[in-house]
């Protein structure tokens, strides 16, 4: 019996220094508590109101319609200032929200309409999102919603799992709508809030930008979680994922058919081409992590899902 306990006793204490050595790493603004606000005149031609759009970047208040530089913060968002055909508009579908004596990051699906002279109804689909990146402003192409989107940072690191706070509300009709300016049907499909990390080692060539996957973690959430889920820990896996059994087509290589971009040495935004999967210890040079309402491309969504995240850390 004695050593039946000794055993089990070693045993347990193997395993509290394997988790202890454990470093859980907060990335920057990852707590929600900083954010900055701006304030954009649309013009008149739309009702010439001022909408109200947040940053998660340091505490500021911006009024105007200026360009955000992303300079001081790595995320991205999808709140934007447009200006197709020189034609101001603000898109706000991600916003602070209170949580306990904090905040955290509350992301939406909406079908945002706009009034063009009172009478012309234009009408999109926006999947509230949180990205490291930037947004090129003003976007000026309506048509094409990835082309001011540079997506990923410079990260060089291999972390074991992305560690986040978070709740759901699912629609769980299988049905939802795709809004894209003058067009507005209902379709068959399933929206849900995702959240993915996808590590790569990136190169150019005459220009063009390409990229193998060392590191891959996608995660839908198919229902609704109603109470916060603190720490969840989605593992991140390295190396050719294609042949796990829990490998699903969504995790595979350009997943979003082209979407991702990035500034090239010449300052122009390319395609960012994923050719294949690296070795397992290979070493990354840039990450995507994305958290958002909807799991479907621009134009689709289902405007009754919701997001909530907080607290996003790396953990080695």
């Amino acid at each position: 019996m004695k050593r039946i306990f000794l055993l089990l006793n070693f045993a347990l204490c193997t395993m509290h220094c394997a988790f202890s050595q454990e470093r859980i790493e907060a990335i920057p603004f990852g707590d929600m508590e900083q954010w900055a606000v701006r304030y954009i005149k649309e013009s008149a031609l739309l009702g010439g109101k001022t909408q109200t759009l947040y940053v998660l970047a340091p505490t500021d208040t911006i009024k105007g319609n200026k360009a955000f530089t992303f300079d001081n913060t790595p995320w991205g968002i999808s709140n934007a200032w447009a200006a197709p055909a020189g034609i101001d508009k603000g898109a706000c579908t991600t916003q602070p929200e209170k949580r306990g004596d904090g905040f955290c990051a509350r992301c939406d699906t909406r079908l945002v309409t706009v009034r063009a002279l009172g009478m012309i109804d234009i009408r999109v689909m926006i999947a509230g999102t949180l990205f490291l990146g930037k947004v090129r402003e003003p976007v000026r192409d309506a048509g094409d919603p990835y082309g001011a989107i540079e997506m990923g940072i410079p990260f060089t690191q291999k972390p074991k799992a992305l560690m986040i706070d978070y709740k759901t509300r699912v629609n769980p009709e299988h049905k939802l709508i795709k809004a894209k300016i003058f067009s507005v049907k209902e379709i068959e499909g399933h929206d849900e809030p995702e959240v993915y990390v996808f590590l790569q080692k990136r190169w150019e060539e005459n220009g063009k930008i390409y990229a193998k996957r060392v590191g891959t973690m996608r995660h839908r959430f198919a229902s609704t979680i109603g109470e916060w889920q603190n720490d969840a820990r989605f593992e991140i896996h390295y190396g050719d994922v294609s042949k796990e059994p829990w490998f699903m087509p969504y995790m595979d290589l350009n997943p979003n058919d082209g979407a991702f971009k990035g500034e090239n040495s010449k300052g122009k935004m390319v395609q960012i081409q994923e050719i294949g999967w690296a070795d397992a210890d290979e070493e990354p040079t840039h990450v995507i992590l994305m958290l958002t309402a909807g799991c479907y491309p621009a134009w689709y969504g289902c405007p009754d899902n919701a997001f909530w995240i907080d607290n996003v850390r790396w953990v080695y």
